[in-house]
């Protein structure tokens, strides 16, 4: 966030988790990454990319370039994450940990 380091997102072959940094949590200038994520010491868990997340990737065109490109499967949100992710327009980046 705001090129802090705020957590980590996993994908093993139960889903995805998302935690935040125990630092940044701390931190009394922290803010969620989204509504939908709160700030919490409890990580976030699902079966399927993270709406805030798989928000942040593109669709369209860019999408095909990002699939051209890179020969990354349109179903592969983690891959695509994090190629289309690094710079994204926001608050938020990803950056392979």
């Amino acid at each position: 966030m705001y090129h802090r380091f705020a957590g980590v997102l996993t994908e093993d072959e139960r889903g995805y988790t998302f935690a935040y940094d125990s630092a940044y949590l701390k931190s009394k200038t922290a803010e969620p990454v989204s509504l939908t994520l709160p700030l919490s010491h409890r990580p976030y868990v699902c079966n399927v990319l993270h709406p805030f997340f798989d928000g942040l990737i593109p669709e369209g065109w860019l999408l095909d370039i990002a699939h051209k490109s890179w020969k990354i499967d349109n179903r592969d949100r983690m891959s695509l994450l994090m190629a289309c992710c690094n710079d994204c327009i926001g608050a938020t980046s990803v950056q392979p940990f």
